[in-house]
């Protein structure tokens, strides 16, 4: 037959020690709801700071985090530079053409009766002036009457008045007119004779003109570009008086 089981009874002297070791080694419930039992005390939750934890040559150092941005900016081991300043626009140097020299023909001023010119030489009375490779004429393409335009109000000239084009070689491949005060339109025969002498024509008021010529005439070079400009003063019929 089996031999019954007999329940076995610790003496209370062992299971009070028992307890006491147990709770010797217990700790308290954390913030987090749960308890945790260790050989040995822990800090609270709440007196922990954020670090970060590295080795260095074998040795265990800690280093705070900082949650803020630094104004310097760390470059290397143990090296800091100032971040460079935003930077700035140099105008002066990006104006290409600063340091090239004007040409002897730009023109300085318009008057009312004539131009003055870059190399000191004025034309004055009432004349126009005809720009070409560099060099400065006088020019009348009027006809008697100092009449400019035709009866349609377009501005038409002689074509002997373009005659000095016809010495010229190689030719400027654009002509810049300034018409005066006020720009009109050119006759059709008045644009045959320009573009027989191969050239493109651009029509503007005489101080427009005479800046277009300017800023041209030093970017691309005088044997490029040429210009026939009537002064500001002109009246038709009239002439600057």
């Amino acid at each position: 037959m089996a031999t019954p089981i007999r329940p076995f009874h610790f003496p209370a002297s062992v299971c009070r020690a028992a307890l006491r070791r147990i709770e010797s080694r217990s700790c308290s419930s954390s913030s987090s709801g749960f308890t945790a039992f260790t050989s040995r005390p822990t800090r609270s939750p709440t007196t922990l700071q954020p670090t970060l934890r590295g080795c260095t040559r074998g040795h265990v150092h800690v280093r705070s985090l900082h949650t803020t941005p630094s104004r310097r900016t760390t470059v290397g081991h143990n090296r800091e530079r100032v971040p460079d300043e935003a930077p700035t626009t140099d105008f002066e140097r990006m104006d290409m053409l600063g340091q090239t020299p004007a040409p002897a023909t730009s023109i300085d001023v318009c008057m009312y009766d004539g131009f003055g010119l870059n190399s000191g030489v004025k034309i004055l009375d009432g004349n126009g002036a005809l720009l070409v490779n560099g060099e400065a004429f006088i020019w009348r393409p009027w006809r008697d009457g100092k009449k400019l335009l035709n009866h349609k109000g377009q501005w038409d000239v002689p074509a002997e008045a373009f005659g000095l084009f016809d010495l010229v070689w190689p030719r400027p491949d654009l002509l810049i007119l300034g018409l005066g005060r006020e720009i009109r339109p050119l006759s059709p025969d008045m644009r045959k004779v320009i573009s027989s002498l191969g050239m493109r024509v651009e029509v503007l008021d005489t101080r427009n003109a005479a800046s277009q010529f300017n800023m041209l005439a030093t970017e691309r070079g005088v044997n490029n570009v040429a210009a026939a400009l009537i002064p500001i003063g002109w009246r038709e019929g009239v002439g600057c008086v």
